[in-house]
């Protein structure tokens, strides 16, 4: 499995910016943004990945995993109320 896969990769519409926001929360701050979700969604996958190289490159310890700490059953949980 690849390292970026540990972690939870969010895209969701912006109002304010009038775009679609990619983040990835507990590995890096920031993100990326676009008029196209599938093309951000690409986009921040490829800013993981080059962040987990650059952790690996530098010998830091990576973050916490995020993926399979309830995120997805969190945003179920908000949508359905």
């Amino acid at each position: 499995m690849n390292p970026s896969a540990r972690y939870v990769k969010i895209v969701e519409w912006s109002d304010e910016g009038n775009c679609f926001v990619g983040s990835c929360p507990g590995l890096l701050h920031g993100g990326c943004h676009g008029d196209n979700e599938q093309a951000v969604f690409e986009e921040l996958c490829r800013i993981v990945e080059e962040t987990v190289e650059l952790y690996a490159r530098d010998g830091k310890p990576l973050p916490p995993a995020t993926a399979g700490c309830g995120w997805s059953e969190a945003i179920s949980d908000a949508a359905g109320k």
